[in-house]
Formats: C-alpha cells, sequence, structure tokens
C-alpha cells in the first residue's frame, strides 16, 4: 500500500490502476469504525471490477468553526496508513493544505442543498461547517477520479449533505454508499474525539445510546423526543430530535424517521442518530 502527499503523484497512481476507485475520506485519527469504512471500500472495489480503495487522510480547516477544535484534532498519519493497510486499502492519499487549497487558486464551494442549510441541527450549532464540508468532498472526487464513496452513518447530517449534493450533478455524481454506524461494546458510537472523554464523562455518554434506543419505543415525535430528553437530562444538549431521515425536516407520514443527538458530555461534544419508525 502506497502513502500519496501529492496530487500530481496522485493522479499517475489513479492513471496506472486503469480504471476508478473507491474513496473512504477521513481526518484521520482512524480507529475500528474507520476500518470498517475502509473494508467497506476494498470490497466494493472488488465487486465492481474498480480500480482499488482509496483513503483521504486530510484534517480540512474550512469545515472548522472552532480554531481550538482544529488545533486539537489528533494527527496521527502513520498509525492511520497502518490500519487502512490492514482494512484492505490500496492507497492513503494524504494532501498538504497546500495540496488541497493552492495559493492563487480558488476551489469552488458547491451550492449547498437545503439539507445542509435548513434543519436547524449541525448546520445551526457549526455555522460554515457543510460549505467546507462540501468543498472538501469535491475537491477530493475531483482529485482522486473516483465514482463511488464510503460514508458512516454516525455522521447523519453530513451524508445526507453530500447525497444531496452529487444527486444534484445526476449522471455525473459520485455513487455515495453508507456503512451502519460502529458501535463499541458499551454502545458509544466510535468516534475520534472519544479519546478525548474521562472515565466519568464516557459513562454519561452512554445515555446518548440509551436516549436512541428510547426514541424507538415512541410512537409519535413528541413522545420519542419528550423521552430523549429525559435519558439526556445529566449532558448539555443541543439537539435531540425526531426528523424525516433525508430531508431532515419535519416527519411526514409514511416517511422513514431518524433521531439525532448532539451532546456534551465533559468538555466533548458527541453526536449520534438512529432510525425511527
Amino acid at each position: 500500500m502506497e502513502v500519496i502527499r501529492d496530487v500530481a503523484e496522485l493522479a499517475k497512481w489513479t492513471a496506472s490502476r486503469r480504471a476508478p476507485t473507491v474513496l473512504v475520506p477521513t481526518m484521520g485519527a482512524l480507529h475500528a469504525g474507520h476500518a470498517a469504512l475502509v473494508a467497506r471500500g476494498a470490497e466494493e472495489s472488488r465487486a465492481g471490477g474498480w480500480g482499488g480503495c482509496v483513503v483521504s487522510v486530510f484534517v480540512n480547516p474550512t469545515q472548522f468553526n472552532d480554531p481550538g477544535d482544529l488545533a486539537r484534532y489528533p494527527r496521527t498519519l502513520e498509525a492511520d496508513a497502518a490500519i487502512c493497510a490492514g482494512a484492505g486499502a490500496d492507497a492513503v492519499f494524504a494532501p498538504s493544505e497546500e495540496a488541497m487549497y493552492p495559493r492563487g487558486e480558488t476551489v469552488a464551494v458547491p451550492a449547498l442543498p437545503k439539507v445542509a442549510t435548513e434543519p436547524g441541527l449541525e448546520d445551526a450549532f457549526r455555522p460554515g461547517h457543510f460549505a467546507g464540508v462540501c468543498q472538501v468532498v469535491a475537491r477530493l472526487f475531483a482529485v482522486t477520479g473516483s465514482r463511488a464513496a464510503v460514508f458512516g452513518e454516525k455522521d447523519w447530517q453530513q451524508l445526507q449533505v453530500v447525497r444531496a449534493m452529487e444527486s444534484a450533478r445526476g449522471p455525473a455524481g459520485v455513487r455515495i454508499v453508507a456503512h451502519a454506524t460502529v458501535r463499541d461494546a458499551d454502545g458509544l458510537a466510535m468516534s475520534s474525539r472519544n479519546r478525548f472523554l474521562s472515565p466519568e464523562a464516557r459513562r454519561m455518554a452512554l445515555a446518548i445510546p440509551r436516549a436512541l434506543a428510547r426514541a424507538r419505543g415512541g410512537s409519535a415525535v413528541e413522545e420519542a423526543e419528550r423521552a430523549m430528553a429525559e435519558e439526556l437530562a445529566g449532558l448539555r444538549v443541543e439537539y435531540a430530535v425526531v426528523r424525516d431521515a433525508e430531508t431532515l425536516g419535519p416527519m411526514v407520514s409514511g416517511r422513514p424517521g431518524r433521531a439525532l443527538v448532539a451532546a456534551w458530555s465533559g468538555g466533548t461534544r458527541l453526536i449520534d442518530n438512529g432510525p425511527w419508525t
């Protein structure tokens, strides 16, 4: 497996594969949840007869609205590359900021779909986040030439944003493959941010998966949201809601729903979600 740092070098490698690749975009600090995404990308490539699985490792500055959060995001490329190799990746693309956003060039921000600006969830609590996500994802799709990309369901709103962005491109869009959230044995969704949780904060954070489980038992949106609020009473909650699974707007009868939570445990912000019907 190769570690590639330059866009031109990536282009040469991609051309040598003689078929489009499958991309797994990450910001590094990889864990077993990411490994599952990489393994899914490798499986998709084999099944489609494509040119391999490429994992991008890039801490994208344009999607952080908190400079402190950006500064403390872990950079662990050597360990990340080992995880990727073990999960079946064919290459890791680990560009510099200059490679992704060259000086003197404008890297456009695609038109943001409504699901990126209207639900009042991550879009409200992380202003500018999805503009940065769409910018970097579009750039990665362009430089890798990938025709499919794997995203985890834990970042549910991000998944819907990228799906909508690519759907708007029609046949030219990249196929978005969703992979189920990977959880630790105690039920907490795997996240690079979990390493910042103290033992007590982690114990308290387990209220999040419990809240999602209780939401599934609600026969009405209001009942489900009330149950989540009760379970999350010990955390600082930003939102705990049930929404239409695709648009993230209010529930519409007969359509799939999704329960979504963002809450702070100690000094760490966590997000999670689960199906609601």
